[in-house]
């Protein structure tokens, strides 16, 4: 299914959607394990975000641009049924203020690694290293966007290879960099102030524990498990928790799924 020129892949037949949303530098991919493990029960419904699809023209998009996209997908896939979001990454900046956005459409949140990142909480909880390694990474990878060509690309794959990214090199180019160009150089208009995610709904919350720094802080984290119906859970993993651990991280979200199933029952 083609929705906004973003081609959309659905797997599975059962009675609950599961929509997927990656980040960098990554691509619709990044959740073939999670698909295998989920198809059985779930319609699952995953696509590269716009911008990031190595065989289409790179563009830049705005926060409202996406959101929209995904409201689009959401509504054309699933019609007449709040979905399961899974998000990773830059998808969930974008998911959770689609969640934001779209409450009537969101039935459960599943969200690994990014909490409440560039929040006053998690910015206090980071040491001065982690700041700058922060900005570091970030910057590059919005000049290399600004960059571009062949010198673009180089720069977007070392980045991907020092942060052990499991994205195949030939899929990664520096387009996917747009995000970040929108943070720091107000490309499209710039992310303005996003609003922070309060879930209202249940949710499940991975993050890795093996990281030089975390995108989440320990309150956020702290309130978020406190609610009945959540879950957070830490595996000792880097930044791609479904990747390095799939068995555990499948198992987990299989066990949560059906667990909220038969407390809304």
């Amino acid at each position: 299914m083609q929705v906004n020129d973003t081609e959309v892949i659905v797997e599975g037949s059962g009675a609950q959607s599961v929509v997927m949303i990656h980040g960098w530098p990554d691509t619709h991919r990044l959740w073939d394990a999670q698909v295998e493990a989920l198809k059985a029960t779930c319609r699952c419904v995953r696509f590269t975000l716009p911008g990031f699809d190595r065989a289409r023209p790179g563009r830049a998009c705005s926060l409202d641009e996406v959101v929209d996209t995904l409201r689009r997908i959401v509504e054309q896939t699933c019609p007449g049924e709040r979905v399961t979001l899974l998000l990773h990454d830059w998808g969930c900046v974008f998911g959770y203020q689609f969640a934001n956005r779209h409450p009537q459409l969101v039935k459960r949140v599943i969200g690994v690694d990014v909490g409440d990142a560039g929040s006053r909480r998690n910015m206090a909880e980071l040491s001065f290293k982690a700041k700058l390694m922060i900005v570091a990474y970030q910057w590059w990878l919005a000049l290399a966007w600004r960059l571009g060509g062949p010198l673009g690309d180089r720069m977007a794959r070392w980045m991907a290879g020092l942060a052990r990214a499991p994205a195949p090199p030939q899929d990664i180019g520096a387009a996917m960099g747009y995000p970040y160009a929108v943070q720091w150089f107000g490309v499209r208009g710039g992310f303005g102030a996003l609003r922070p995610f309060d879930p209202q709904v249940p949710m499940l919350f991975f993050y890795g524990e093996r990281k030089p720094f975390m995108f989440h802080s320990t309150t956020w984290r702290e309130k978020l498990a406190a609610r009945p119906g959540n879950r957070v859970i830490g595996l000792p993993t880097g930044h791609w928790v479904m990747v390095q651990r799939p068995k555990e991280f499948n198992d987990a979200v299989l066990a949560w799924l059906a667990e909220t199933d038969e407390a809304r029952s």
